[in-house]
Order: C-alpha cells, then structure tokens, then sequence
C-alpha cells in the first residue's frame, strides 16, 4: 500500500475542520495509508480523540508540538495564528526519515487521488504549490515583498515540501531576517514569506487542479462552456475554500460547498455525534 506524509498546522479551533478534510483525503484515495503530521502549538491530546477514530479507516496521527523557534515578534491575527508560520519549518520539526510532505490547509477538501502530485519531481526546489494571482497581482506583490520579476506569488494551502533539499540549504536566520524587515507589509504573512523568500525555489501547479477556489469558479465558469460542477468534481482534485467564503458558516456564497456539504453528510450518516453547520440563513 502506497504511503503518504501530509502535514497540517493548526490550533484546536480548527480540527472539526480538519477532521472533514481527512475524511474526505481517505475516500478519494483508498489505496493509500497516510501518516498525518500535526505541528501545533498547545492542542490538548484529548481534543484529537475524533481525529484518530477517523483515521482508522487508513492512517496514523503524529502530533508534534512545535516549541518556540522566535516567532514572538511575527504578526498574528486570531484568522492567522501562529501555527500558520510552523509549515516553512517543516524540515526542522519532522522526522529526518521523511525526504518530502505533502502539507494540506484544513479548510479544503480533498476529490481525487493525490499519488501524482505527491511523487512529482523536485529536483532543486523547495516546494511546488499554486497562485490564485494575476498579472497586475502578482506586480503589487513583487513590489511589496521585493520579489524576482519571475518568481511566482503562491497559495500556501496546499505545498508539496522538499524536506531534503530544505534541511541542507535552508536557513532559518533568512526568515526572521525577512519577517523583521517586512512585517509592516505581510498581509497573508506565511505565503508571503514563502513567495518571497524562496520565490525561485516554488514549482508551479496546476492551480485548477490542484487548489481550486470558489473564486477561480466563479470567474471561469460564466465564459468557459465545460467549466460546471461536474467537471469540477472530474477535475478539481483539491478543493480549497481559501478566505472568509467558508462552506460551514451560513452566508456562503457560491457553489462549491456543495463537496464539503458531501462530506459531511456521509461522516453524520457513520458517527451521529458529529456536529459542523452546514445550514444556510
């Protein structure tokens, strides 16, 4: 069986969340164990007991609490806390036995089989993620983060992690250095000290494949003739609801909810305890 490493960064408001992600990472690749690698901060072990009844279906939780590397003086907000800064150490907290991870945000759902993201060749980069910016985005933040004109500005949702390449070429000093110098003008800090930092070490995916967004939806799907649910549910192996558009919260707007809302019913059909709203007002 085919074995997978994924990581999640998170605080204990947010793992019924990830508990609908996993269960929806199991469905779609029932051929793989996957060992899910929890960086945290204080989550009490007792609050990760749903978690790992999930998780029997095909896998193992590691939760490994992230001590304070410096971290005192980055911006935080109560949306952006500060297990969002643990995934660019990634090489640091997980195991030297591991060469790369998958790292996948809570807020998303996972729709088809992740085996060939997973092995995609690395080479010399650091991770492989996707951009949700355009032209003139991707200018604004170039500037404000004194980026490469080709490097590009990233969704950090979901990174295929090169963990051997980081272990021996990255150096934690140039992030503190960076979030020293920048902090007045992080806006999404951990993406955008990824893009900047390391903005030619990122190899490009598949943003509609691999990090799709209501956003994304509703821009393509007017003027493009196949673009509909179905050929998101064909092609879309991720499905992420990045921002504040949340698909549990009642004013959702949009259509994608629609794959979370699915997966919800089904973990509500097998555990009749498991409480998200998924209503609308």
């Amino acid at each position: 069986m085919e074995k997978i490493n994924i990581l999640v960064t998170l605080d204990e408001n947010y793992i019924k969340y990830m508990n609908v992600m996993i269960t929806s990472l199991l469905e779609s690749n029932q051929g793989c164990a996957f060992d899910i690698y929890l960086l945290h901060t204080d989550i009490p072990d007792v609050a990760l007991n749903e978690t790992r009844n999930i998780l029997k279906a095909g896998g193992n939780l590691i939760p490994i609490k992230a001590e304070n590397i410096g971290l005192d003086d980055a911006p935080t907000t109560a949306r952006y806390p500060k297990e969002m800064y643990y995934r660019i150490f990634a090489a640091k907290y997980l195991p030297d036995t591991l060469d790369r991870v998958l790292y996948l945000d809570p807020d998303l759902i996972v729709n088809g089989e992740l085996g060939s993201l997973y092995h995609l060749p690395m080479d010399q980069y650091y991770f492989a993620a996707a951009s949700h910016t355009g032209q003139i985005m991707t200018m604004v933040n170039s500037l404000r983060l004194d980026m490469d004109d080709e490097s590009p500005y990233i969704n950090s949702g979901v990174m295929l992690i090169n963990l051997e390449l980081l272990r021996k070429e990255q150096r934690y000093k140039d992030v503190f250095e960076f979030i020293k110098k920048r902090k007045n003008f992080l806006i999404l800090p951990d993406q955008d000290i990824i893009s900047g930092l390391y903005g030619s070490k990122i190899l490009a995916l598949d943003t509609f494949k691999y990090n799709m967004t209501e956003n994304l939806y509703m821009t393509h799907a007017p003027f493009e003739k196949n673009m509909n649910i179905d050929w998101v549910r064909k092609n879309s192996v991720i499905i992420h609801y990045c921002g504040r558009n949340k698909p549990w919260k009642p004013n959702y707007i949009g259509q994608l909810d629609i794959f979370y809302k699915e997966t919800v019913s089904r973990m509500q059909s097998n555990q009749k305890d498991f409480k998200v709203n998924t209503t609308r007002k």
